[in-house]
């Protein structure tokens, strides 16, 4: 228990990453080059000898493909994995579809930056009635109105995620299983505000690559110790 280990791993490249467009729940394609990508988070896993007992990933096919491609590149498909939407990425409302760099020129890069990095400050919201609202979507047929976002901001998403990790993922941990996170980028980085403590203020300026992995050691009462990207 003294070496705990948890992994994570923003899925490779999306066809929308590619590009520049908001994707947030939009359930888009990697791109070849995030194929390669969650490929090669996987051959840096296995270089470095990490096995894994349990997965979780969200119900997006980004995430979803990157987990499998990684885990295929480790051989380790066979483990268990569990997909919930409370990892989805965070939803940016009427904004997801459209061009960064459009909204950008239109709104300015202050009001831009806000939603895109703010911790409290939430996109404009899609309308109940938009064919674009989760609640059309049959992959959450079984999810209440009110657990379907029409818009959020990073402390919204954090309150989904950390359910998940309190209810699922740390008992887990606790329970001396090594664990793989395979998400997204503004649901890992609530994740990460959680285990690193860090405040409102500062999260603005954290950013995840894509597939990179993610190490998190913690100790023997497991409180984080030690986090390290690997590259190779």
């Amino acid at each position: 228990m003294s070496n705990t280990k948890l992994v994570l791993l923003r899925h490779g490249q999306s066809e929308w990453n590619k590009k520049n467009l908001f994707t947030g729940w939009h359930d888009v394609e990697l791109s070849p080059e995030g194929r390669i990508e969650a490929i090669q988070a996987g051959k840096i896993l296995k270089k470095n000898n990490f096995k894994f007992d349990y997965a979780y990933t969200s119900f997006l096919k980004r995430a979803i493909n990157t987990l499998w491609l990684t885990l295929q590149e480790l051989d380790q498909l066979w483990i268990p994995v569990k997909k919930t939407w409370r990892l989805n990425e965070r939803h940016y409302g009427k904004l997801q579809g459209m061009n960064k760099d459009d909204i950008t020129n239109k709104y300015g890069t202050k009001k831009v930056q806000q939603w895109r990095r703010s911790f409290t400050t939430e996109p404009p919201s899609l309308s109940i009635d938009d064919p674009n609202w989760s609640r059309f979507d049959s992959k959450y047929s079984k999810l209440e109105d009110y657990q379907l976002p029409l818009s959020e901001s990073l402390s919204k998403t954090l309150k989904r995620v950390i359910y998940v990790w309190k209810n699922s993922i740390f008992p887990k941990i606790m329970n001396g299983e090594r664990v793989l996170i395979v998400a997204h980028g503004n649901s890992l980085r609530a994740l990460i505000k959680h285990i690193e403590n860090i405040n409102d203020t500062d999260i603005v300026s954290l950013n995840l690559a894509t597939g990179i992995p993610i190490v998190y050691e913690f100790d023997n009462n497991l409180n984080y110790k030690k986090k390290y990207y690997l590259y190779n």
